[in-house]
C-alpha cells in the first residue's frame, strides 16, 4: 500500500500563523469503500479563505479539525477507483485538502474536468475556477456595473481583484485599483488595463481617502472590497449616491486577534448606498455559464491572468504565507 503526505493543522493559530501551527505527516493510503476513488492531487489552490477555516469560529464552513489536513481546492487525477463514474486516469477538481492524495466520494464535492480545453490544469484553480467565478459573479451580480461608472478594487493585484478590474473595463467602467507597492501598481495599469492605481503601503486612512478622491473626483459607484481596514474606510468616504459595496474579503483582518472592523459605515446612510457580502458558492449552479464567458474573453485577448506556482508539499507553509505577505504574483497555487 502506498503512502501519502498531508499538511495538517496541529493547533489553532493565534494571529499570524507560524510553522508550529502545522505538521507534515505521512500515512498509508486509506482503504477505499464502495463508490469512493483515490485522487492523486497535482495542484492545490491557496486562498485567504483558508485562514478563516483554521479558527474554531462560526462560518459558512466548519473549522478544519485539529490533526486533519488543511482544506483546499485541488486538481488531480484518479489513481484508484471503486466508482465507475470516476475511472482511473480521469482528471478531477474538488474541495479536498493540501495532501498528495485525497479520497473522493460519489455525490461529493469533486467533479470531472477536461485539461485539454485549457493551456494548463492550474487554470481550473484560477480564471476558470472559484477565483474567476468570484470576480465574475461578484462584480456583475453584486456590483451591477453600468457603463460610465467608476469601480474601485482593493487587493487589485491579487487573483480576484485583477480580474474584477478587467471585467469592469469590459463592461464600460473606469477601473481604479489599490495595491501594495509601486511594482504591483505598475502592473495594474500596464498589464491589467486599470485606469489608475493607488499604493496603500505606509499610508493612513486620511491619505488613502485623499488619493482616491484625486483618482475619482466625482466619487465611487462600486467598491469591490478584498482587504478591509484602512482601504475600506477610505473607500467609504468616497461613495456616490446609490453606490454598491461588494464585500468579498477582509484579508487585513484575518490574522488580527482584535477585529477592528470598518469605522465609516455611516457613509452608507449618507449616500443611500448598500453593502453586500459575497460568497461564491451561492453561484455554483451557474459556474458553467460564468466559465464559458470568461474563457471566451481570455481567447479574445480581453482578459489576462497570472498564476504563481510554488512546488512541493514541504513548502506548503511558506507558499500559504505569501498570501499575507503579498509576495505572490498572481493566483497562489501549490504544485504537490
Amino acid at each position: 500500500m502506498g503512502m501519502r503526505k498531508r499538511f495538517t493543522l496541529a493547533r489553532r493559530p493565534v494571529g499570524t500563523p507560524v510553522p508550529a501551527d502545522f505538521a507534515l505527516v505521512e500515512e498509508a493510503f486509506p482503504v477505499l469503500g464502495d463508490g469512493e476513488f483515490l485522487i492523486e492531487n497535482r495542484f492545490a489552490s491557496l486562498d485567504p479563505a483558508i485562514r478563516g477555516w483554521l479558527d474554531d469560529a462560526p462560518s459558512y464552513m466548519p473549522p478544519v479539525p485539529l490533526g486533519e489536513a488543511v482544506r483546499a481546492t485541488t486538481v488531480g487525477v484518479v489513481a484508484e477507483s471503486r466508482n465507475p463514474d470516476f475511472p482511473v486516469g480521469q482528471w478531477v477538481l474538488g474541495l479536498n485538502a493540501i495532501e498528495t492524495h485525497s479520497v473522493g466520494v460519489a455525490g461529493g464535492f469533486t467533479g470531472p474536468i477536461d485539461p485539454a480545453i485549457v493551456p494548463s490544469p492550474t487554470n481550473f484553480l484560477s480564471v476558470l475556477g472559484a477565483v474567476g467565478m468570484t470576480a465574475y459573479f461578484g462584480l456583475l451580480e453584486v456590483g451591477q456595473p453600468k457603463a460610465g461608472e467608476t469601480l474601485l478594487v482593493s487587493g487589485a493585484a491579487g487573483a480576484v481583484g485583477s480580474l474584477v478590474g478587467q471585467i469592469g473595463k469590459i463592461k464600460g467602467t473606469r477601473s481604479i485599483g489599490i495595491a501594495g507597492g509601486p511594482e504591483k501598481c505598475r502592473r495594474l495599469v500596464e498589464r491589467y488595463g486599470f485606469d489608475a492605481a493607488i499604493n496603500y503601503r505606509g499610508k493612513s486612512v486620511e491619505q488613502l481617502e485623499a488619493e482616491i478622491r484625486v483618482a475619482a473626483p466625482d466619487g465611487i459607484d462600486i467598491v469591490f472590497e478584498n482587504v478591509g481596514g484602512a482601504c475600506l474606510d477610505a473607500a467609504l468616504m468616497n461613495l456616490r449616491h446609490g453606490s454598491r459595496v461588494a464585500l468579498c474579503g477582509l484579508i487585513s483582518e484575518y490574522n488580527s486577534p482584535a477585529k477592528v472592523g470598518a469605522r465609516n459605515l455611516w457613509q452608507l446612510i449618507v449616500h443611500s448606498a448598500r453593502i453586500e457580502g459575497l460568497l461564491v458558492r451561492d453561484y455554483l449552479p451557474r459556474f458553467a455559464e460564468g466559465a464559458g464567458v470568461m474563457a471566451g474573453w481570455v481567447s479574445e485577448g480581453r482578459l489576462v491572468f497570472d498564476e504563481h506556482v510554488d512546488h512541493g508539499i514541504d513548502n506548503a507553509f511558506g507558499a500559504f504565507m505569501r498570501l499575507f505577505e503579498g509576495s505572490n504574483d498572481g493566483k497562489m497555487i501549490l504544485a504537490l
